[in-house]
């Protein structure tokens, strides 16, 4: 049975402060395993027993996403409950979610699928976690008794394209929204599939379509060309778009990640040379970074650039370079000092680049490279890239301050994570639609799948933890835009809307059965999409471990 709406609300808002108490606990725990009095580096926390507690700290970061993941849920009801928009459909998805999720706090978070992590795990005292169980609300919450009939008739609106209020609370947001939408279901869906099976870069002329409708300009002030809108609008296009084709909708990331480091980070002059050209969607930007030792481990680049003149010579190696061959205008990062170690020493260069052919991939002097085949991710493809002595004007060097590069670069990533959230949200969403229908469709023993409990319950869930993950990615990309610094929310949000993307890829894929390991069949293009996204942009693993040093770091917890 699901509770009168304002009882509903009321206990939602009172558990969230019984799980603060309870991440308070294992913060306590946890710290003491990783931070002790005496330790060193950031924090207090001692870097060996920090890499040996592994489980526990990264448990730490789980569990603190999950209850940001519930108090931003608790707080869309209520913001739907103000404007007379709280109904059944999101009535549903908060009992469900705050029973899972608080259910999982006490008795076992996956973090991956073959690694849970409990309380006692990171340190809560039995006491402490009786006193969460027997929190009021929480009992009420947590009492799994009659949800069956709730997960069908939620899992029966999903069928019927009822999902929930997404919570926008913006005319401008709702029509830029419905605008994506028309763009996504006429040029990207009925295509979409096709692309990924024959492995094709994105046709041009849906690329200039996204041009016009501003894609590449969102978050570009209007001094500069673009449309000098929020986070929440390169947010909401990326779910919109995603949802179509993750390389649509990460196409529109490329520009996002090259606007904001020049917009930040360049001078007037490299901000007016280049920043209308990007709004415009005249040049398509590519991101170099990763090197083929170092992955996550940016302090051990080694591709070097030598100041020769007005050139910088470049001579290494990058690889897993999305849209490399195509794109005009490389974010470069480069070692400017030789003698130097660690992130120190590092610079970003503006490097241009003559667009490649499939058969001549990359046609300039002094690099050389070739694609990646990949299961998924497909659209803008993956290369790989040789330098030796590749030149780059002086006068493109991000700022005209050499060293600058890795803090440049991490001025930029919580908008990076804010919009592989919403990536995955998008995906996730696909994910379930897809799951959806096909159990609307599929009979098997008289009936359609959807009538089977362990058919509906996986949907319903799946629209559980597609908003939830929805609603963290957009308070993320709010506290972005109200100015304040948000980098663990960002990767809480990445963290979070990555695992739900795959585990409704892989729940929508074992409602089609046998069909859904069949290419013809979408779903396989979204399991292999799906992938991709605790990779990328920070492990999954690494991504934890920032958050976990943030929450550790963070006062008054």
């Amino acid at each position: 049975m699901i509770q009168s709406y304002p009882h509903l609300l009321a206990s939602a808002t009172a558990a969230v402060t019984a799980a603060d108490t309870l991440f308070a606990a294992a913060r306590r725990g946890v710290a003491a395993l990783v931070a002790p009095a005496k330790g060193g580096g950031p924090g207090g926390i001692d870097p060996d027993l920090f890499e040996s507690k592994q489980l526990a700290a990264h448990g730490l970061a789980w569990l603190g996403t999950y209850v940001q993941g519930l108090r931003q849920l608790s707080e869309w009801a209520r913001r739907l409950d103000e404007r007379g928009a709280f109904g059944a459909v999101e009535a549903a998805i908060v009992r469900l979610g705050f029973t899972e999720y608080l259910s999982q706090m006490v008795g076992g978070i996956p973090i991956s699928q073959c690694e849970i992590i409990r309380p006692a795990d990171m340190g809560v005292a039995s006491w402490e976690l009786n006193a969460f169980l027997t929190d009021p609300a929480v009992a009420v919450l947590i009492d799994g008794q009659g949800l069956e009939s709730l997960r069908l008739e939620l899992a029966r609106q999903v069928v019927d394209g009822r999902f929930g209020d997404f919570g926008l609370d913006d005319e401008t947001l709702t029509l830029m929204g419905d605008q994506f939408t028309r763009f996504a279901e006429a040029e990207v869906l009925p295509h979409a599939h096709d692309w990924h099976l024959k492995d094709q870069l994105i046709p041009l002329p849906v690329v200039e379509k996204m041009a016009e409708l501003g894609v590449f300009g969102l978050t570009i002030p209007e001094e500069f060309g673009g449309l000098g809108l929020g986070k929440m609008s390169m947010c909401l296009a990326s779910e919109i778009l995603s949802r179509a084709y993750i390389g649509i909708g990460s196409l529109g990331t490329r520009s996002e990640i090259a606007g904001e480091l020049i917009r930040i980070g360049g001078t007037l002059a490299q901000k007016e040379r280049w920043l209308p050209k990007i709004a415009a969607g005249e040049i398509l930007p590519t991101a170099v970074f990763t090197e083929p030792n170092t992955g996550s481990d940016l302090g051990s680049l080694r591709t070097r650039a030598v100041r020769d003149g007005d050139v910088y010579r470049v001579t290494g190696a990058k690889t897993w370079i999305t849209h490399g061959s195509r794109s005009d205008l490389m974010t470069l990062l480069v070692r400017t000092d030789p003698h130097s170690t660690g992130y120190a020493g590092l610079s970003m260069l503006l490097a241009e680049k003559p667009r490649g052919t499939e058969a001549d991939p990359f046609p300039a002097a002094g690099m050389q490279g070739g694609e990646i085949g990949v299961l998924g991710y497909r659209g803008m493809k993956e290369y790989e890239i040789g330098f030796d002595g590749f030149e780059v004007p002086a006068a493109n060097l991000l700022g005209e301050v050499e060293g600058q590069g890795f803090k440049q670069l991490m001025e930029t990533f919580e908008s990076a994570r804010i919009q592989t959230g919403a990536r995955a949200t998008g995906v996730a969403q696909y994910a379930m639609e897809l799951g959806a229908l096909y159990a609307r469709d599929r009979k098997q023993f008289g009936k359609a799948l959807l009538a089977f409990p362990r058919v509906h319950a996986k949907i319903a869930m799946m629209a559980v933890e597609t908003m939830i993950a929805r609603q963290l990615t957009y308070f993320a990309a709010r506290e972005k835009d109200g100015g304040h610094r948000c980098d663990i929310e960002a990767g809480m949000a990445k963290l979070l809307a990555a695992r739900v993307a795959w585990s409704n890829a892989d729940c929508a894929l074992q409602i089609h059965g046998g069909n859904g390991y069949a290419q013809e069949y979408a779903i396989s293009r979204v399991l292999c999409d799906a992938r991709i996204l605790s990779v990328f942009e920070g492990a999954a693993e690494i991504q934890a471990m920032v958050i976990a040093r943030g929450l550790l770091g963070r006062r008054g917890n």
